[in-house]
């Protein structure tokens, strides 16, 4: 039996390509930014998007699933959102994932957030956040930072994940084995890079140059300095090369910089579904 799962904050679909590698079909996606739908239907097809307001959901008329995906919105619980968290109107849309697995009530839920999720606000936001899932909806949570570079791509990027299960699924949830680098950053200029790992992949502030403390995409490749374009970025991120990008290159970089990485999410995933299929199997369903 085929395990479903929903593609929420779908962004250009990093949930979407790691778990459709592993096997499990996205019955459901919502995504509000006009560039990112572009994208996602590019490589996912017309009409892979069924929602573009998430708050105006009608909830019973979602098709039910197995897991509920979401990179719900970075901004309120980062620096780059002046920490307001839940007093930020996007903050709000935790709570939007809050109702759909209150009311689908699926087997688990896989969620993304930035490293500094855990501390804003003294540990608030994050304590909130967990009230809700463990306590209110009796899932169970395992929360890890996660480094890109750890599971096989050379960036730099943490993220949080948070990976649960209905408290009639047996969690047996075991964080998957580092990997070494399948490239380096040598390997994404075609050239001998200083740095074998890269930095974490940003939304803006391009070009600051090698010497700029806010450098994250100027590298020096064969004794020259080189920036990061759309393909680099995407290698890095773990796309495909037959990913297609059907926007302006600024567009595509800024959609880059919000993506999930796809390896450590595949690694992820690929846990999760095997929680979900032991319990299948033990239970003979």
């Amino acid at each position: 039996m085929t395990i479903t799962f929903v593609d929420l904050f779908a962004g250009i679909g990093g949930f979407h390509l790691s778990l459709s590698n592993l096997g499990a079909e996205c019955v459901f996606a919502s995504e509000k930014d006009k560039f990112a739908i572009q994208t996602y239907e590019e490589n996912f097809g017309k009409g892979s998007i069924q929602n573009k307001d998430i708050t105006k959901l009608d909830i019973d008329k979602m098709p039910n699933f197995d897991i509920l995906c979401a990179g719900f919105p970075c901004q309120p619980f980062s620096i780059a959102g002046l920490h307001k968290g839940f007093d930020d109107d996007r903050g709000n849309m935790f709570f939007t994932l809050y109702n759909i697995i209150k009311n689908k009530q699926p087997k688990a839920y896989f969620l993304e957030n930035v490293k500094n999720l855990k501390t804003h606000d003294k540990g608030n936001t994050y304590k909130v956040i967990t009230d809700h899932l463990i306590n209110k909806l009796e899932y169970s949570m395992n929360t890890f930072t996660v480094k890109t570079s750890d599971y096989g791509l050379p960036q730099m990027r943490q993220r949080i994940f948070m990976i649960g299960f209905r408290k009639d699924i047996e969690d047996t949830f075991k964080e998957p084995n580092k990997v070494p680098l399948k490239f380096t950053m040598s390997d994404v200029f075609e050239g001998n890079c200083t740095k074998d790992i890269g930095y974490t992949i940003r939304v803006g502030g391009r070009k600051s140059g090698v010497n700029d403390r806010r450098n994250w995409d100027g590298y020096l490749v064969d004794g020259e300095e080189r920036f990061l374009g759309v393909k680099e970025c995407s290698m890095m991120q773990g796309f495909p090369n037959t990913f297609k990008f059907p926007v302006s290159d600024t567009q595509a970089l800024k959609q880059l910089g919000n993506a999930v990485s796809i390896d450590p999410v595949e690694y992820f995933g690929a846990e999760l579904l095997n929680v979900l299929t032991y319990n299948t199997t033990k239970d003979g369903r």
